[in-house]
């Protein structure tokens, strides 16, 4: 078996002297490599692709943290473990959000340190299985937008906790904050953006991924954040063209790129239509929204985005008067995929800012999220396959 690979990263010589000399008497571990500072890390990750890396908080030229981030996006087989005098929770938040798999507090024992680093090894290991690496690499991106007809209906809700389980797949996953005057994605979140998609407006048409990336805030679920504007009078700052630029980069970089949006059909909103390869439309049982979802559907029709579109029933529950089989029929339009009742757990999600599929992954609505997402992996659910569905399980019935 060969050992496990380590790159120190430390500003210190005497404290890599001794973390290496801890490691030396464990045969299944090899250090292959040291650095002084957060860009001479990120050098020597890419040119000796250690399996763990034990890198330090404060350091100079690039931080800890900094170089963290740039190593879970860029090097998704890397674990990454914190080894620091800074034992505040401020500072294991960030590094958690950052990517690393574990933060160990000075002084630790020897022990302390070899059981930490196996066990990142190991789970980082079965994360991203040998072999595996390739074959999802080639997978085909999803733009996947979630849109709704008004507010209320759980669009961001939906978006957050579906950004999430994408995530768990061990894929790269971003998601926008499309409501440009009143997101929410971060307080869904309990993040506090510094720079949004307004002051990423002002960097004009000029844009590349580490330009993108260093507006997009990481969230310790292993998803990014493009934040919506702090104003509502700042998104008048951002142009149409500038997030298809955007969109279109994201798309290049990562695996999905989920988007949340306002319930209105504005300039930037088409944009994300025409570039998504799924739309998720949500709706509610009652007879306003029903009627805004059929229009839509006809709008969407005529744009040719009907075929990429899927109905998710959010708050399903036929006590308000309205059969689903009615909607579907008033709609001309299969739903595919319900979202039960369940406003406590998901409005104390909210006010926690933890997305219920981590807190509670138990529960009915998480389940329901967690067959969305399977819809976006295997992009199923389209009219024609649920007919089919529909129609199959109609002669069982008769037949039995």
């Amino acid at each position: 078996m060969e050992p496990i690979r380590v790159l120190l990263v430390d500003d210190t010589d005497e404290t890599r002297d001794n973390v290496r000399r801890i490691l030396s008497f464990d045969r299944e571990v090899a250090v292959i490599g040291e650095a002084r500072d957060g860009l001479e890390a990120l050098q020597k990750v890419q040119a000796l692709n250690p399996d763990v890396v034990l890198m330090d908080v404060n350091m100079p030229k690039l931080d800890g943290i900094a170089a963290t981030e740039r190593i879970s996006l860029e090097y998704p087989g890397c674990a990454v473990i914190f080894l620091s005098v800074q034992g505040e929770p401020e500072y294991l938040r960030k590094a958690m959000m950052a990517g690393a798999r574990d933060y160990l507090v000075k002084p630790f024992s020897g022990d302390e340190l070899m059981d930490t680093i196996k066990r990142a090894y190991q789970l980082e290991t079965k994360r991203v299985a040998p072999g595996k690496e390739n074959k999802l690499s080639k997978v085909k991106p999803q733009v996947v937008t979630i849109f709704g007809t008004k507010g209320g209906v759980g669009k961001t809700t939906i978006a957050v906790n579906l950004a999430v389980l994408l995530a768990n797949t061990k894929k790269k996953v971003v998601i926008v904050d499309l409501d440009l005057q009143f997101g929410d994605v971060s307080v869904f979140l309990n993040l506090l953006p510094k720079r949004t998609m307004a002051e990423l407006a002002q960097e004009g048409n000029n844009l590349d991924i580490e330009l993108v990336e260093s507006y997009m805030i990481p969230h310790l679920s292993g998803i990014k954040i493009l934040p919506a504007p702090g104003r509502p009078e700042y998104a008048e700052l951002i142009a149409p063209v500038q997030m298809e630029k955007v969109i279109s980069i994201l798309k290049q970089h990562y695996d999905y790129v989920v988007i949340d949006t306002p319930p209105l059909f504005n300039e930037t909103n088409l944009v994300a239509l025409d570039l998504s390869t799924q739309v998720f439309l949500a709706l509610s049982l009652d007879l306003a929204t029903i009627k805004n979802v059929k229009l839509s559907l006809e709008l969407l029709d005529s744009l040719h985005h009907r075929g990429k579109t899927k109905l998710i029933l959010n708050r399903a529950s036929e006590d308000m008067g309205i059969k689903i089989s009615n909607a579907e029929e008033t709609l001309d339009f299969l739903i595919a995929a319900q979202i039960p009742s369940d406003g406590k757990l998901c409005v104390s999600a909210l006010n926690k800012g933890i997305p219920f599929v981590l807190s509670d992954p138990n529960a009915r609505v998480s389940q329901a999220i967690r067959n969305i997402a399977d819809l976006v992996i295997k992009d199923k659910g389209y009219q024609e396959d649920l007919k089919e569905q529909r129609r199959g399980s109609f002669l069982v019935r008769l037949f039995k």
